[in-house]
């Protein structure tokens, strides 16, 4: 009998303070890229959204390595999503006693990376449980 095995694990960020929109900028250059290549292309970007992806991206690659004892050499980021979230409304004061509205937008962000080497059934044995 065929078992449908575990491949992927991920990471999830919520309420990052940034527009969703700048952050889907590279979360699809990074969509399904090699783990190493990801690293390099998150370092050298001059965004400011690079570093709360790749805190993600770290992450997500200490899940795999600890639940499905993989080598980030065979790590591929296979889902990155980003959602939208609250907005965060706070009131700047004006003169003459009036005030601005601030609208600071956030997100969330989830990195799932998937382990190219296993295989996705492994076979099982009925007797044994």
């Amino acid at each position: 009998m065929l078992k449908k095995r575990k491949t992927e694990a991920h990471a999830i960020g919520r309420h990052i303070s940034m527009s969703a929109d700048k952050a889907r900028r590279i979360i699809d250059q990074i969509r399904g890229c090699p783990y190493e290549a990801t690293l390099m292309l998150l370092e050298l970007m001059p965004y400011r959204a690079c570093y709360p992806i790749l805190k993600l991206v770290y992450s997500a690659a200490a899940n795999a390595t600890f639940s499905l004892d993989s080598k980030e050499s065979n790590l591929i980021i296979s889902k990155a999503e980003v959602n939208e979230s609250i907005t965060v409304k706070k009131l700047k004061p004006r003169a003459r006693g009036r005030s601005y509205p601030i609208k600071r937008p956030t997100c969330h962000i989830r990195i799932v990376v998937k382990d190219i080497s296993l295989s996705e059934y492994v076979e099982r044995d009925y007797l044994a449980r």
